[in-house]
């Protein structure tokens, strides 16, 4: 292996696509960048236009005319402003969601069954989030001087249940999962998995390929409903025992490192620098959007505010967020390379992702926007590997 490359190696797996889809890839990468802040603007003004029109501020104060308590006017308030929301933002999620997917091929779901799909998920995420936001009101009337400190920690134990629940409850609405079928496949994840201390049970298929064309896997779940799931789209386009190794191998170092603590701890520790800026910045906010009707903090009236600081807060935060993932991330490959040895298997397989991840970006564009290590960082990682640890 002396005569191993691994800069030859990369550029090897990278001209994989042409010209022409790299430049594709980029435009698709960058246009994203741009979507970030086009979606921030237009969630800003959605969250404007409900605020001055004060049909919040008329909401909260016709429950509370009925004498009903005052979590009750704050899920009422929230469930009109998030109704309101989901209805004027409607429009930008149809682009940005779907008809950019299409425009890029990286999807061939008709119309129909992207909205069927969109609002099934906006109900699953109000019938979660507004009970959730409207303790979090109990709670700041509770606790006016600390309840920062408390939903933090609530919004951590939250990412653990959901984590722990989602594959069973919620994943299994919106695709199908089956085990992997017999074969030399399923034959070697489940030994992959026995070696390392992974359910061998849990290796999972999913019909991923109604949503979208890409090619991905995933690790969801805690305890005893983890497992890793790879999209029907790996096999459609004739994977190899190599790539699924890889692949499966990265999947599994997301479990065996448990990135779903540390992720959860790390977002917590996000919501709580988030929350706090909020408690700070909302008389200033309410100032400046001269929100007529609206009181203190603990006033579900002024829900739009908060929204507002949090797409602010969230924008800002994106190096942050993005760099939690990426780090996870690279471990994930890392335990890949480490414990199966598939360099070839895993950069084939990243090679096949540029299609809609650009694979070489600057240093300052990977670290803000993405939530993965750029492909040709991560397939010139596997070549120094392999020419580090020839296979015998």
């Amino acid at each position: 292996m002396s005569n191993f490359d691994p800069a030859a190696a990369t550029a090897g797996y990278l001209s994989a696509l042409t010209p022409e889809q790299h430049a594709r890839a980029t435009a698709y990468t960058q246009g994203g960048h741009w979507l970030l802040l086009w979606s921030a603007l237009i969630g800003l003004a959605i969250s404007y236009l409900i605020l001055r029109s004060g049909v919040l501020v008329r909401v909260r104060d016709a429950v509370q005319a009925k004498g009903s308590k005052p979590w009750r006017a704050a899920l009422a308030v929230l469930f009109v402003g998030s109704l309101i929301e989901m209805v004027l933002g409607l429009p930008w999620t149809v682009y940005s969601d779907w008809a950019r997917e299409k425009a890029y091929g990286l999807t061939s779901r008709p119309f129909g069954g992207w909205l069927g799909e969109y609002v099934l998920l906006t109900a699953i995420s109000l019938m979660i989030t507004l009970p959730l936001l409207a303790l979090l009101y109990s709670l700041i009337r509770a606790r006016p001087k600390s309840w920062w400190l408390w939903g933090a920690g609530a919004f951590s134990a939250v990412m653990l249940v959901l984590q722990v629940l989602a594959p069973v409850t919620i994943m299994p609405l919106i695709n199908q999962y089956k085990p992997a079928p017999p074969g030399p496949v399923r034959d070697m994840v489940v030994a992959m998995a026995k070696a390392n201390g992974v359910p061998s049970d849990k290796i999972f298929i999913y019909d991923g390929s109604k949503q979208s064309n890409r090619y991905t896997a995933n690790v969801a779940g805690l305890f005893g409903t983890a497992r890793v799931a790879m999209s029907d789209v790996m096999f459609n386009k004739d994977a190899d025992l190599a790539e699924v190794r890889g692949v499966v191998g990265h999947e599994m170092g997301h479990y065996v490192h448990r990135h779903g603590l540390w992720l959860s701890a790390g977002f917590g520790g996000l919501a709580l620098v988030t929350l706090f800026l909020i408690d700070r910045l909302f008389p200033l906010a309410v100032t400046l959007t001269r929100a007529r009707g609206v009181g203190s903090l603990s006033d579900p009236a002024g829900y739009p505010v908060v929204s507002m600081l949090v797409t602010v807060l969230a924008l800002l935060g994106t190096p942050l967020t993005s760099s939690l993932t990426r780090l996870a991330e690279s471990d994930a490959d890392t335990f890949s390379l480490t414990r199966f040895n598939e360099p070839d298997g895993l950069a084939k397989a990243l090679a096949k992702t540029i299609e809609y991840r650009a694979a070489t970006p600057s240093q300052l564009e990977e670290v803000i926007f993405y939530d993965h290590p750029a492909v040709g960082h991560r397939i010139r990682k596997a070549m120094d590997w392999k020419a580090s640890h020839p296979k015998p």
